[in-house]
């Protein structure tokens, strides 16, 4: 026998009510309990019956309204709430949100985007949630500062949304030193603590009205904590609640984060799909490859889920992409040119390197980069270089082992 949805109707209108009652008969397992005109005299008998599911109307008596929607969410346990207004205004919206609603719709309503929000809301209710399986989390990760981890980041994760057209998630767990906002110019109402300590009453609508969206494209972000004492708080089981929250609404995510093992940072490795390991060409950066490889490995991640990508490439490098790949015993899965005139130019205009330079070597790299990444693209290692330049590598090959016990 299916389970009822038990549910309660607030709203002045009373034409307004048969019309939420219409569209509700139309979703099997709704149970229509209770109707009332307004939130105030509904809260009693709310608390007292404890509704999975209440739809309100909050033009009239705004304000008020959304403290009663604050207390119930607080009294009543996994209650959802739907809310509905005239008002358009943004403000609201992020009002509503706080206050627990768990969607928010404009008056006149559409019954197609009602309806779809109803049904939303009972998958939750009754414990159904979105398969997360077609989602793929990307994190960069470098044990060294200063080589560009961040602003691959944002620059893949803006050309895996413009590529895919599909909602794109870039999470700045970099918690105390974090830059992504600065590299689009974002200056985001919230942040990653504030979706933490609201974790129990996260959605669709919330995420998306949350993460700061990026120039109307389909990348949202979601930045790092403004103070150290908001970053400290939390915790690692906080990490893996939001990166699984973010799998039910987006397809990609790309995670920046610190250049230290801590275990935040691990704990958004282990719940990668892909690690971009960042490097460049230089012995410190190879011998700090080198010690993640051996710590990936006694974390029991598979070869095929790091990718090592060189960032700052030249062909002239006299360290060449084989003798990188001898010592570390990994492919270089991808390389980056080197185009520092161009990077900084983006970074200071505070737009992606596509937007700043769209014909440079480097956004061709990144629209490349991007496609591999989101399935895309099939992808064929053509680094091979002529023996004779594999010769002058030897010299590395020589030093590399020569001091690689001096530590």
């Amino acid at each position: 026998m299916a389970i009822k949805i038990d549910t309660v109707i607030i709203d002045s209108e009373e034409t307004s009510r048969e019309l939420i009652a219409s569209y509700l008969e139309t979703v099997d397992d709704i149970n229509i309990i209770q109707q009332f005109k307004d939130i105030l005299s509904a809260q009693d008998y709310i608390i007292e019956n404890r509704p999975p599911l209440v739809i309100v109307d909050i033009t009239k008596k705004t304000n008020i309204s959304l403290d009663i929607i604050s207390k119930l969410t607080t009294l009543v346990k996994n209650i959802k709430i739907i809310v509905l207004s005239y008002d358009t205004e943004s403000d609201i919206v992020i009002k509503a949100l706080r206050a627990g609603a768990r969607e928010f719709l404009v008056k006149p309503l559409i019954e197609k985007d009602f309806v779809a929000s109803v049904q939303k809301m009972k998958d939750l209710i009754l414990g159904n949630i979105n398969d997360t399986t077609k989602c793929k989390v990307i994190t960069t990760f470098s044990n060294k500062g200063g080589i560009g981890k961040t602003s691959i980041a944002v620059n893949l994760a803006m050309e895996i949304a413009n590529i895919t057209k599909e909602k794109v998630a870039l999470v700045d767990l970099n918690m105390q030193m974090g830059d992504i906002t600065t590299f689009l110019n974002l200056d985001p109402s919230f942040d990653t603590s504030y979706v933490i300590n609201n974790l129990d009453r996260i959605d669709e609508t919330f995420l998306l009205t949350t993460l700061e969206q990026y120039n109307k494209t389909s990348l949202y972000v979601l930045a790092d904590p403004p103070d150290i004492e908001q970053a400290e708080i939390i915790t690692s089981e906080d990490i893996t609640t939001l990166i699984n929250i973010l799998r039910n609404v987006f397809s990609y995510i790309v995670i920046d984060t610190t250049s230290s093992f801590d275990a935040k940072t691990i704990t958004a490795l282990d719940n990668s799909d892909l690690i971009l390991l960042i490097s460049i060409i230089n012995l410190p950066s190879i011998r700090n490859c080198q010690r993640c490889f051996d710590l990936f490995k006694k974390l029991g991640y598979s070869k095929d889920k790091i990718k090592l990508i060189i960032n700052r490439y030249m062909d002239a490098d006299d360290i060449k992409i084989e003798d990188v790949e001898e010592v570390l015993d990994h492919k270089v899965f991808f390389k980056i040119p080197n185009n520092y005139y161009t990077i900084i130019n983006s970074i200071n205009k505070g737009i992606p390197i596509c937007d700043a330079a769209p014909n440079s070597n480097i956004c061709k790299s990144f629209k490349q980069l991007g496609a591999m990444l989101s399935d895309n693209y099939n992808y064929t290692n053509k680094n091979q270089k002529p023996q004779n330049q594999r010769e002058q590598g030897f010299k590395f090959l020589n030093l590399f082992h020569k001091n690689k016990g001096d530590n």
